[in-house]
Order: structure tokens, then C-alpha cells, then sequence
């Protein structure tokens, strides 16, 4: 079993992990921690790496199955508009974004929901058929299990020694590693399925 955490456009190397994985689980259970990618996504700008958050509501319950998205600050058409000012000299941006606004549009309520329905969008662009199931309680850690859940914490700067690729502001900031599955989605569109393949995990 491949365990990992739903995230919003997750990194890079969680598709990594989970292009190369079978029985695919995500964790549903946990108590929801603030600084994840269960929330937020780091993209790649003309000043360099930023991480773009969702407003989430203050819930009673703090499983991350129960968080709810705030949408009174119309983040999500802020978002289109970052991904606008970032991306639109990529080769695929043009392609992929009104697939991306109609994902936003449809306002879930739940941030799982928010999260799969991005999830959904990069595998089919993958072009990959990978089946997932949902945890029933919280998973404890043991042999079987690959253990993928810390790759969606924002504040560990880890070198995941991905191979680098052309990005946007590459000439002005240089190669930023394990950013949004996004960047390199909006720079290789349906070949970043053999990118993902060629990292080692």
C-alpha cells in the first residue's frame, strides 16, 4: 500500500511517487495541519517560488475530511489571475486553463473534495489509470506500507533531487525544484508522464 495525503495541485514528487505506485490510499483521517499542500500550492513567479493559499473555514471538527472551503474572498478567481501573470507564456497554460477555472467553479464545499477534483485533472492529463481508495480510520505507519504523508509538508525544504526542466523565469531565478504539478504540466502538457517516470523514487 502507497499511502499519501490529498493536496491541491500537489508537488511534484508526490506524482512522482504516485505515477510509480500501486494500491494507492489517500489518508481521509487525520486531524488537519496548517503549512501542508492540503491548502495551498507553491508555483513559480517572476519573483521567484509562491506558495498560493485557499481560505478554509473554522471548522468544529478538525479531521481534514470536514474542512470546508471559504469562498468569500474570491480566491479562487485570484488564483486564475496568478496563474495568468506566472504562467501564460508556457506552452500549455492556454490549453489547460478553462479545464482549470470550470475545476474551481464548481466551488466544493469540502477541501477533500476540492483536492481530488485537482487530483482527477492531472491524472487525466497523465493519461495513467491509477485506481485509489480512502482510509476508514488513520493509518498507523508499519512494514507494508510505503509511507508518502510528509511530502505535502510546505515547510520542509527537502532535495528531492528531481531532474531539472525549462520553466518560465528559469533565465532570471533559475531551476526551482518540486514545485505544483502545475508548472511542469503548463510546460510539458501530456509528456510530463515520462518526466515523472524518469525520477528515480
Amino acid at each position: 500500500m502507497s499511502l499519501f495525503h490529498p493536496a491541491f495541485f500537489a508537488p511534484i514528487v508526490q506524482y512522482t511517487n504516485i505515477i510509480q505506485s500501486e494500491n494507492i490510499v489517500f489518508e481521509t483521517q487525520d486531524n488537519y495541519l496548517k503549512q501542508t499542500y492540503r491548502n495551498r500550492c507553491r508555483i513559480y513567479t517572476a519573483n521567484g517560488k509562491q506558495d498560493f493559499s485557499i481560505a478554509i473555514n473554522k471548522n468544529a471538527s478538525r479531521k481534514t475530511k470536514d474542512i470546508t472551503v471559504d469562498y468569500s474572498n474570491n480566491w479562487n478567481r485570484l488564483f486564475i489571475k496568478t496563474l495568468d501573470a506566472a504562467y501564460s507564456s508556457s506552452p500549455f497554460y492556454d490549453y489547460y486553463k478553462d479545464d482549470i477555472i470550470s475545476l474551481l467553479d464548481k466551488k466544493q464545499k469540502y477541501l477533500l473534495d476540492l483536492n481530488m477534483d485537482s487530483h482527477s485533472f492531472v491524472m487525466d492529463i497523465l493519461q495513467v489509470e491509477k485506481q485509489h481508495s480512502f482510509t476508514n480510520e488513520f493509518e498507523i505507519p508499519n512494514n507494508n506500507t510505503n509511507d508518502f504523508r510528509h511530502l505535502i509538508n510546505a515547510k520542509q525544504e527537502i532535495d528531492h533531487k528531481l531532474k531539472p526542466y525549462f520553466q518560465v523565469f528559469s533565465v532570471k531565478h533559475g531551476f526551482i525544484s518540486n514545485l505544483s504539478i502545475l508548472d511542469i504540466i503548463f510546460m510539458e502538457g501530456p509528456a510530463t508522464s515520462n518526466y515523472l517516470l524518469s525520477n528515480s523514487v
